[in-house]
C-alpha cells in the first residue's frame, strides 16, 4: 500500500554518511567489496550497513524469487506487471546473504516497516513490499538486494581513514540503473577521479 513518506528526523547526527554512496578503492583487497559501489542506509557511532548497488545476484531474476518466497504461484510469473519484471536482484553484501532488503523510491512507504534514509530514498525488509510490488503497486522505482555490508562501531572510519574507501553524494542512477558494468566507473567520475589516476596513497573524498 502507497502511504505518505515520513521524514527523517531533525535531530539527526551530522558527520555520517547515510545517503551517501561509498566507492571502493582500486587497490581493495577484500575480493568481496572489489570496485563496489555501496549505499550506506545507516551509520552512526555504533556502526554502519549498506546495499551494495553495482553487483548482480548470480543464476536468479525477481519473479523467480518471488515464486520461491510464495508471494506468487509460478503459473502467475508472466502475468507480473513490466515494473515487477524489471527489477534486479543484486549481491548486496555478506552479512545475512539469505534475506532481502529492497531498496526503493519514496514514493511506497510501509507503517513500521519502512525505513526512509534520504529525501527519496528508502529501504524495506518485509514480503509486504515484494507482495505489493507483483500486483503492481510498488515503488516508482527498486532493487532488491541479498544480504547487506555491515561495520561495527568506528570501523568503517577507519578504514576510510586507511584509503580503503571513498565516497560521494548519491543518485537515483547509481542506485536503480540498470547498467552494472559501469556504476563504478561513473562512481568514479563523480567523485572527480578518473579511476586510472587513483592509487592506494590518494586520499579520501
Amino acid at each position: 500500500m502507497r502511504k505518505t513518506r515520513r521524514r527523517r528526523s531533525s535531530g539527526e547526527s551530522r558527520g555520517f554518511l547515510d545517503g551517501q554512496m561509498l566507492v571502493a578503492m582500486p587497490n581493495m583487497e577484500d575480493e568481496r567489496f572489489s570496485r563496489s559501489v555501496i549505499y550506506i542506509c545507516a551509520h552512526s557511532d555504533e556502526g554502519a550497513m549498506g546495499i551494495i548497488v553495482n553487483q548482480l545476484a548470480p543464476n536468479i531474476v525477481f519473479p523467480d524469487l518471488l515464486v520461491q518466497l510464495d508471494v506468487i504461484p509460478e503459473e502467475n510469473k508472466i502475468e507480473l506487471p513490466r515494473s515487477a519484471e524489471g527489477v534486479k536482484v543484486l549481491k548486496g553484501g555478506p552479512v545475512e546473504s539469505g534475506r532481502g532488503f529492497v531498496l526503493h523510491s519514496s514514493d511506497f512507504f510501509l507503517d513500521d516497516s519502512t525505513l526512509p534514509i534520504d529525501t527519496d530514498i528508502c529501504l524495506t525488509a518485509t514480503v509486504d513490499i515484494l507482495k505489493a510490488i507483483a500486483n503492481g503497486k510498488g515503488p516508482d522505482s527498486a532493487v532488491l538486494a541479498l544480504g547487506y555490508a555491515g561495520w561495527g562501531a568506528g570501523q568503517l572510519e577507519e578504514e576510510i581513514q586507511h584509503n580503503g574507501w571513498l565516497h560521494c553524494a548519491a543518485d537515483r542512477d547509481l542506485i536503480f540503473g540498470a547498467h552494472m558494468d559501469d556504476k563504478y566507473e561513473r562512481a568514479m567520475r563523480k567523485i572527480g577521479i578518473p579511476p586510472g589516476m587513483l592509487s592506494s596513497e590518494a586520499g579520501h573524498a
